[in-house]
C-alpha cells in the first residue's frame, strides 16, 4: 500500500512511548502498534486527532503517499 505510516518518526522527536502515547489517545497499546506498523486498514478521524493533539503535529506529519512505481 502507498500510504506510509511515520508515526514512530514523530513519537522519537516527541520522546514519548508507545504506552504513554497510546494511554493518552485512549486507545490500546496493541491498536498503536498495529498503527505504526501500517497493517491498519482504516484510521478513525477522532483518533487521529487526538493522536495529532497530543504529539502535536499535523496529520501529514504522520501519513505520508509514495506511488508504487
Amino acid at each position: 500500500m502507498p500510504i506510509i505510516v511515520n508515526l514512530d518518526v514523530m513519537m522519537a522527536k516527541r520522546k514519548i512511548s508507545s504506552g504513554d502515547l497510546a494511554e493518552k489517545v485512549g486507545i490500546t497499546a496493541a491498536n498503536l502498534s498495529v498503527l505504526k506498523t501500517g497493517k491498519a486498514k482504516a484510521v478513525r478521524f477522532s483518533t487521529l486527532d487526538k493522536i495529532c493533539e497530543v504529539l502535536e503535529c499535523q496529520p501529514g506529519d504522520i501519513l505520508e503517499w509514495k506511488s508504487d512505481e
